[in-house]
């Protein structure tokens, strides 16, 4: 029974520090650091380099003419700002809709190989030293570039990640609350990671790295953005944040929705940790190791495992002392405020306190569902758009 508890209370301290521990850690390492390091401001220059903006885009009609208005708002000297469009494999009619404005290279082939493939094909043709990528369907804060374009002053700054910000209609809705309020929690922590030493991943929707520093990425690579960002991190250089450069979108329609991309998201999490095994070595990383490790390989290996040991061994424990009955019961509430989040979801009942919850839940079902996707090689390299609110 001994060997029972010290194992249950090992896998609560690791969720626990998972989830929120580490979050605090991280704010108790900064607060020291700004005690014992006063930031040097780097000098006011006019720092406007020429840069790319580089969209990967497969049947994007109904965003072209959105996406493209948003870019001429954008606070940028039009004549720097470049853009580059690949569209293999879109039949939409969405390089036709492109080619009528002049100021966009487009890049189109009739076969679709993923997003990934097309990023490849596109950076062999960005002259400028510093390339953005963003996705179609996402609007970009006018000042995003700028915001951007200021980090990479710091010559050691090799990538740069912008804030995903989630807009949603049913601000109420399971989608849309867990979403919104785990990407705020997210953006809190890239802000703490920056400060101390370097973000760890890009969001997909808005980032940006030195040109001079992108290697090709595998062709079935399921999380560029992340793999891309990392590896620039790992040739020695910082992944900064500004959360004033931001992407918006809406919330996926629904968790089912959202339930797909977070499975795509968990099986190119177990894809990354193994093409990125060299950034386990703390000896070597030291400090982004540690970062590395605490933000993300626990998240998608040991905590959602952790979580169902946790509800089992619990059952062995309830007749030990009252604090087992007291846990066991709290998860069974927890559980229970998911299922009902489930039940309300699909009455369309709105009750954002219990689709947090369920959210949680599903971010680690996802996890469950993704390593098996990748162990039977069936998640495809070609993104699935989820159904937007």
């Amino acid at each position: 029974m001994k060997t029972i508890e010290i194992l249950f209370w090992t896998l609560i301290a690791i969720v626990f520090y998972t989830y929120i521990g580490c979050g605090i850690i991280l704010y108790i390492m900064i607060t020291i650091k700004r005690l014992i390091k006063k930031n040097k401001n780097i000098p006011q220059t006019n720092y406007e380099p020429d840069v790319t903006l580089l969209i990967a885009a497969y049947n994007e009609k109904d965003f072209v003419d959105q996406k493209v208005h948003n870019t001429r708002k954008l606070d940028y000297p039009a004549e720097k700002l470049h853009q580059i469009w690949v569209t293999d494999g879109s039949d939409d009619g969405t390089p036709d809709l492109l080619r009528k404005h002049p100021e966009i290279t487009v890049l189109h082939l009739p076969g679709r190989n993923g997003k990934i493939a097309a990023m490849n094909r596109g950076m062999k043709k960005v002259e400028t030293p510093i390339v953005i990528f963003s996705d179609a369907n996402t609007l970009l804060g006018e000042n995003s570039i700028r915001k951007i374009v200021e980090l990479f002053k710091n010559t050691k700054t090799g990538c740069v990640s912008g804030e995903k910000r989630i807009q949603n209609f049913e601000k109420n809705a399971a989608a849309g609350a867990g979403e919104g309020i785990y990407w705020k929690y997210e953006s809190t922590l890239k802000k703490w990671d920056a400060e101390l030493n370097s973000v760890v991943g890009a969001a997909g929707e808005l980032f940006a790295i030195r040109t001079e520093l992108f290697h090709e990425v595998e062709p079935d690579t399921i999380l560029d953005d992340f793999i891309i960002s990392l590896r620039v991190a790992m040739q020695g250089y910082k992944i900064q944040y500004d959360p004033e450069a931001f992407a918006m979108e809406m919330a996926s329609a629904n968790v089912e929705e959202e339930l797909k991309r977070k499975i795509r998201i968990a099986a190119g999490g177990i894809q990354s940790i193994i093409r990125l095994l060299p950034l386990l070595n703390i000896f070597k990383y030291k400090l982004l190791s540690f970062q590395y490790i605490s933000h993300r390989v626990l998240r998608w290996t040991v905590a959602p495992l952790a979580i169902v040991i946790i509800f089992v061994l619990n059952i062995f424990l309830l007749n030990s002392a009252i604090v087992y009955s007291v846990i066991f019961y709290g998860q069974f509430l927890f559980y229970a405020a998911a299922i009902l989040g489930w039940y309300l979801e699909k009455k369309e009942i709105k009750l954002k306190v219990i689709f947090i919850p369920y959210y949680f839940f599903i971010m680690n079902y996802a996890v469950y569902m993704g390593f098996l996707r990748f162990i039977k090689k069936s998640q495809s390299v070609n993104w699935e758009r989820a159904k937007r609110g």
